[in-house]
């Protein structure tokens, strides 16, 4: 997997498990994604460090170095806006 799709869905699937806490599911995909971050492309740590009206700063360290990738609010929030307009996954 690409490096710039594992940081974005890492990024969605965060967003998920941080909107709900009780979502099993969603805590252990996103640790599936850190998984490959870690072994596949040396992240050694990485964040959600803020997000603006329309921006999302994710930090990451990799290679020694920090950087900050910045990723639309809109795209990084739209899986958890789905599974909330879905009754099947909210309990509606």
């Amino acid at each position: 997997m690409r490096f710039e799709d594992a940081l974005f869905n890492w990024l969605q699937i965060q967003i998920v498990a941080d909107g709900r806490a009780d979502d099993n599911a969603a805590a252990e995909t996103r640790d599936f994604f850190l998984q490959i971050l870690m072994e596949d492309h040396g992240v050694t740590s990485i964040a959600i460090k803020k997000v603006d009206d329309t921006m999302i700063h994710v930090k990451y360290e990799r290679e020694g170095r920090t950087k900050t990738q910045f990723i639309p609010r809109e795209a990084g929030e739209q899986l958890l806006a789905d599974i909330a307009s879905n009754p099947k996954y909210n309990g509606q």
